[in-house]
Order: structure tokens, then C-alpha cells, then sequence
């Protein structure tokens, strides 16, 4: 016999009013002070991030303890409303970001994106396992395996930032110049590399690190990026073509939805949910349908409100105070050193094995130092996973700050120093052209200004 379940009872007065404030507050600041950081030539998730550092245990909490114990989320349940919502938006970008991966391009620039791409993955990834063998046992989580922590260590550093790359490169004007397209080529090798490692450590975090767990993940993440290239593509296809002849605005509700049920499907086999969308993302690129002046309301929505506010929560976690023990400043600045002297010089190695020049290969490397929003999500998953301290999470995040603030200054240096060519010139009439005429298919774009 059925009996009918209690209904769950509403949320409360008091906890929505202060869920709707806490919201609008993180919000406001996330939007403020992004605008903010880039009017001072920064990406705006520093902005963003710094909201949160305001808000949070860093600023407000040391300032003005009464205030913020009424204000700022004190129960898990309350900090988890929050991030339900900012989980929505960090997929939605993540999805965005697979939306413009442009494979064609890394094909283009073949060897030369390829030997880079290497480059600024195997020596800041070794630089990461390194390097965590030096990390206090104070800044770990207890009974956490430390093998795990070097892997994650290694993934965190050896990422790129495409959305971050593609966007200072616009706003530099130098996405035309041959540096330019060579560094958006190898980012994408870094991005899809970058999230493959991911669900395979986060995996290892949940399974362990036995060998058969480990060839398990190796095997289900195969075949799941094939089941969603060769089944999934063609159905994305139908359903994307459906969604444009039915007419209406349809095509952002259904893109979300492909990239929530991707994260589903990614999650339900011990893989972290932003994989799936992304591959997701990637699949609605390529399945030849997509409406990319239809996707704009999503773009808007997800960049400039979503994402906002999943960084500024992200930065309510952030406790700069923790940089006043010895132990955590000297892991930071130790992990800070071996994250931009691995990806200097893995892309530079690389640009030379590729025959490129001195320059080149040092604008490369500032170009792809920065590391922005991708390793901000990846030090939420270690927060998630139990990977991470307070202190360690504080220590990855500031390297993202860093690194991208460090971008463009270091890039427009080492891009004076090159000559543009004709072919050049070129190109950016072509694009300038292109521009005019509205969005062109796997046209590489940031994504996001984060």
C-alpha cells in the first residue's frame, strides 16, 4: 500500500529573506567590482573574486564580526543555497567554453600548437607533484592520500584559462596576429587535457588510487566522450534542428538542459559534473546546428549573472588572514614561483622545439600563464572533494588571480617585440569584416570575460 509523503515544508521567512540579500549583495559587488578590475586592465573575475574576499572571512568577518555573523550564511544548508545556484552557472560557462573550442584551429597549427600545448602541461604538472611534496602537513586534510593531493596539485598548475586567454587577446587586439591564434590553438589542447585529467584525479579522490580503479576511470571516461561524440552528436543535431524549426526562443532552454542532463551523466559514473558539460558543450559546437545568434540570451545570462555569482561565493571561502602564518605565505609564494616558471618554460620549450622564435616563445608563455576561471572551478572541486584545506584552497585561487593580472602587461612586452606581417594584416581585415557581418561558426571567442 502507497502512502502519500508529507509535503516538504517551504523554506522559511527569515531563511529566504536572508538568502534573497545575500544573493543581491554578492551579486552587486561581483558586478561592481568586476567592471572595476576591468577598467584597470584585469579580467573581471578578479573583481568578482574579490567580492566575496570583501564580503568573507578576510575583510568583513575581521572588520566588523557582529555584522557579518548576521549577514554571511552560518549553516551548511544556507552556504548550499548559495551554491546550488552558483553550480548552475559554473556549468553553463564551462558549457559555454566547450561551445567555442575550435578543433579546426589546433589542426591549422598542427606541430607548432601541439609541441606548446605539451609543453605548458607536462612541466608545470610535474612542477605541481613536485612541489606538493613540500606542502605542510598543516595545510592538508587530514587522512587525505598525499599521492592524490600531488595529482591534483599537478592538474591545478599545468591548466590554461581559454575564456581568460581569448578575451585579453581581444581586448589587446592581437586575436588576428599569428601569436594570437597560435596561443588560442594550444589553450584548447590545454583546456580539453586539463579536464580529462580532472575527472580522472577526482575520480582517484572518491575510488582511490588502486590500479584497477584507476584503469576503470580511464576506460568509462573513453567511452564516454566517444558515446557522446559519435551517439550523442547526431541526436544533439536532430534536437537543435527541431528547436530552430519550431521557431519560438527554445534553443537556450534546450542547451541548457543538454549541458545539465551532460553534468548528470558525467557525475553519475564518479566523474565531476563540469566534464560533461563541457564535452557537452563541445558536442553541441560540432553537431553542424547550432544557433549561435539564438544562444545570446544564454551567453547573458550565464556570464553576467550566473558566473558573477558563483565566483564571488567561490570567494567567500577565501581567508587571506590564513597568509599570516609563515607556513601558508611561504607555500604561497613557493607555489606561485613553480606554477609561472613551469608554464613559462614548458611553453617556451616547446615554441622552440616547434621553431618559433625567442619572443614567441616568451609571449606564449604569458599568454597561456593566465589561469583565471578554469582554475578557480578546479579549486572549488578540491574544496568539494575533500582535497583541499582552507589555507591550500586560498593558495590556488590567489595563483589564478595572479597569473591573470600577470597576462597582459607580460604579453604586450614580448608582442612589441615581433613584426606584424601581411599575412596579418590580412587576417584582421578578415575578422574586422567577419565582426561586421555577425558571428561566424567556431570563430574563436572568449565565452566569457571572466
Amino acid at each position: 500500500m502507497l502512502t502519500a509523503a508529507s509535503p516538504v515544508a517551504p523554506l522559511g521567512s527569515h531563511e529566504l529573506l536572508m538568502f534573497l540579500l545575500q544573493v543581491g549583495l554578492l551579486l552587486g559587488a561581483a558586478v561592481l567590482l568586476g567592471r572595476l578590475a576591468r577598467r584597470l586592465g584585469m579580467p573581471s573575475v578578479v573583481g568578482e573574486l574579490c567580492a566575496g574576499v570583501v564580503l568573507g572571512p578576510s575583510l568583513l568577518v575581521p572588520l566588523a564580526p557582529g555584522f557579518a555573523e548576521w549577514l554571511l550564511p552560518q549553516g551548511p544548508g544556507a552556504m548550499h543555497l548559495l551554491d546550488a545556484v552558483g553550480q548552475i552557472g559554473v556549468l553553463l560557462l564551462v558549457g559555454i567554453t566547450g561551445m567555442n573550442v575550435d578543433l579546426g584551429l589546433v589542426r591549422r597549427k598542427g606541430r607548432a600548437a601541439v609541441l606548446v600545448s605539451m609543453g605548458g602541461l607536462v612541466v608545470p604538472f610535474a612542477g605541481g607533484v613536485a612541489v606538493a611534496a613540500a606542502v605542510p602537513a598543516a595545510l592538508l586534510v587530514e587522512g587525505t592520500d598525499r599521492t592524490v593531493f600531488a595529482l591534483f596539485a599537478g592538474v591545478a598548475l599545468c591548466v590554461s584559462a581559454l575564456p581568460v586567454i581569448a578575451k585579453t587577446l581581444l581586448d589587446m587586439g592581437l586575436l588576428h596576429r599569428d601569436i594570437g591564434q597560435l596561443t588560442i590553438g594550444a589553450s584548447v589542447l590545454d583546456d580539453i587535457a586539463g579536464w580529462l585529467l580532472l575527472s580522472v584525479v577526482s575520480a582517484m579522490a572518491t575510488t582511490g588510487v588502486q590500479g584497477a580503479a584507476m584503469v576503470w576511470t580511464v576506460l568509462s571516461l573513453l567511452a564516454f566522450v566517444l558515446c557522446a561524440w559519435f551517439a550523442g552528436r547526431p541526436l544533439v543535431a536532430r534536437l537543435l534542428r527541431w528547436s530552430t524549426r519550431s521557431g519560438g526562443d527554445s534553443a537556450p532552454a534546450l542547451c541548457t538542459v543538454l549541458i545539465v542532463l551532460g553534468a548528470v551523466a558525467s557525475h553519475a559514473i564518479h566523474m565531476e559534473a563540469v566534464i560533461g558539460a563541457f564535452l557537452v558543450g563541445l558536442v553541441i559546437s560540432y553537431s553542424g546546428e547550432m544557433p549561435r545568434e539564438k544562444l545570446a540570451p544564454l551567453r547573458t545570462v550565464a556570464v553576467a549573472v550566473l558566473a558573477p555569482l558563483f565566483f564571488a561565493t567561490a570567494g567567500l571561502r577565501i581567508d587571506l588572514t590564513a597568509l599570516a602564518r609563515p607556513e601558508v605565505l611561504g607555500t604561497a609564494l613557493l607555489v606561485l614561483f613553480v606554477a609561472v616558471a613551469g608554464k613559462y618554460a614548458g611553453a617556451y620549450a616547446g615554441a622552440r622545439a616547434g621553431r618559433l622564435g625567442h619572443w614567441e616563445g616568451l609571449a606564449l608563455g604569458a599568454g597561456m600563464n593566465a589561469r583565471g576561471v578554469i582554475e578557480v572551478i578546479i579549486a572549488m572541486v578540491g574544496l568539494r572533494l575533500g582535497i583541499l584545506t582552507t589555507g591550500m584552497y586560498t593558495i590556488i585561487v590567489l595563483v589564478a588571480i595572479v597569473t591573470s593580472v600577470m597576462a597582459p602587461p607580460l604579453l604586450r612586452l614580448a608582442v612589441r617585440r615581433m613584426p606584424v606581417t601581411v599575412e596579418e594584416r590580412a587576417r584582421e581585415q578578415l575578422m574586422n569584416g567577419a565582426a561586421g557581418a555577425g558571428p561566424k561558426a567556431h570563430t574563436p571567442a572568449a565565452g566569457s570575460n571572466s
